[in-house]
């Protein structure tokens, strides 16, 4: 788990200082760090409810959903945590994981970084874009099939496995575009 948080918060820590140097420089309002801080943080751990949703809704029979079960009724989130990280590679039909939530976000992202100026929902849209960007990298890195099987699930037709490389080139790009624009929201 520590590594996967490693993946995800990283980037987002580079985010964060890059952003928050420019702003620096550029004399920017001081709550606007707290929005960002809070944007990032709050995108970064946002799709991970994707797996309660797993376990609690789409899933509630199986063995690993009734652990999980018990845990969140009882608050125990570490062992909620432990469970996640043994089986989150198993858990391929997930809501936000999905290529169609992802297509959605970057559109909902275009219209909200050109026409509105809350840092906040700016900084949480970019983390939710970087970390189901991060999780197709690690997969292709690692798993092509896998990555298919999870960003395309429900899927009668899936994309084929040599067009994944520009299906994430494209999303890369789309994130760099949108740092550059939370860069400039000062």
């Amino acid at each position: 788990m520590k590594e996967e948080l490693k993946r995800h918060l990283t980037p987002l820590i580079i985010i964060f200082a890059v952003t928050s140097l420019i702003w620096i420089l550029f004399k920017s309002p001081w709550y606007n760090f707290i929005y960002l801080f809070f944007g990032l943080g709050w995108g970064a751990f946002l799709l991970d409810l994707d797996h309660l949703v797993y376990w609690l809704y789409l899933n509630p029979n199986t063995e690993e959903s009734r652990l999980a079960q018990v845990a969140f009724k009882k608050y125990d989130f570490v062992s909620l945590l432990k469970l996640l990280e043994s089986t989150h590679k198993k858990h391929v039909s997930l809501i936000f994981h999905h290529y169609f939530f992802q297509v959605v976000l970057a559109l909902i992202s275009v219209f909200v970084f050109t026409s509105s100026d809350s840092i906040f929902i700016k900084s949480t849209l970019l983390s939710l874009n970087i970390h189901l960007l991060i999780d197709e990298i690690d997969d292709y890195r690692h798993d092509k099939k896998h990555l298919q099987n999870w960003l395309f699930a429900r899927e009668s037709k899936q994309l084929s496995i040599n067009f994944l490389g520009k299906y994430i080139g494209f999303f890369i790009t789309l994130c760099i575009i949108f740092t550059l624009l939370l860069l400039k929201s000062n």
